[in-house]
């Protein structure tokens, strides 16, 4: 890659992130009309995640045709040029079918050593994350920074929970153990979201399971150029099976929070 390569590729997923912001924010005010469900009941898709998708599959297609692309919609593009896309068109539907301003576009592209950009745009509140691996990472073009926090007891936590029944109940009966060991708890319903607000010092840690790339693979590169340690539940390597992103002198005793409240990792996908 060459030195210039990076910055081209975080503008190319910041432009078609912006226009599938715009698609997205203009179709909720005009009204949903197909809303169905995928792995559960309450596991919703729109006729805008389908049409943003896309909207940015498309634009990728047109200027990198070599690139591989998945996208939560189905999109599976193989490619040879080394390079991978991520896309979440929206993350967090839910908040999008309620009309809830915290939903986002996600659009992040890997090399074969990690994230390359990411871009997580939310259109409800006016807001864009952007990071390049080893260049930081900005808020509507600031930079930004996570908070400086060294006791877990102040700690304000984000997470979220799965679609299935029984993979929640599993869920709230970690947090429940872990909340009062911790300042309180936030659940915001977009992971993508989620990373960033560490990033920017909104919450000072975040953990969920069951993930998938397209939900963090922007964000955790946002909330990483900002100086968050991210890792899975036993401080390895990220996986979206099991992801914690947190301000770096809460990482350990976080860890062992997750730990001794019977968060227990999943096999890497």
């Amino acid at each position: 890659m060459t030195p210039a390569e990076p910055d081209a590729l975080l503008a190319l997923a910041l432009d078609l992130g912006t226009r599938a912001g715009r698609l997205v924010a203009d179709g909720r005010r005009g009204g949903l009309h197909d809303v169905v469900t995928k792995s559960s009941a309450t596991d919703v898709v729109t006729e805008f995640d389908k049409a943003a998708e896309r909207l940015v599959v498309e634009g990728l297609v047109a200027q990198r045709p070599h690139d591989a692309i998945v996208g939560e919609e189905g999109t599976a593009r193989p490619g040879t040029s080394g390079l991978s896309w991520y896309v979440d068109p929206i993350d967090g539907t839910t908040n999008y079918l309620y009309d809830i301003p915290q939903y986002g576009v996600s659009i992040g592209v890997a090399d074969g050593e990690g994230m390359v950009a990411g871009v997580v745009v939310a259109p409800a509140m006016g807001e864009t994350f952007t990071a390049v691996r080893g260049g930081g990472a900005f808020l509507n073009g600031r930079p930004i920074r996570v908070n400086p926090v060294t006791d877990v007891a102040r700690a304000l936590v984000a997470t979220g929970f799965g679609y299935v029944a029984e993979r929640r109940a599993y869920q709230s009966a970690v947090v429940a153990r872990l909340l009062p060991h911790v300042r309180d708890l936030r659940r915001p319903g977009a992971a993508s979201l989620d990373l960033c607000w560490v990033a920017c010092g909104r919450v000072d840690a975040f953990f969920e399971e069951d993930l998938n790339w397209w939900d963090m693979a922007a964000g955790e590169l946002v909330a990483r150029e900002a100086g968050a340690f991210t890792s899975d539940y036993r401080g390895g390597p990220v996986v979206p099976d099991n992801l914690v992103a947190c301000a770096p002198g809460i990482a350990p005793a976080l860890l062992a929070l997750l730990a001794s409240s019977g968060a227990v990792p999943a096999q890497p996908r």
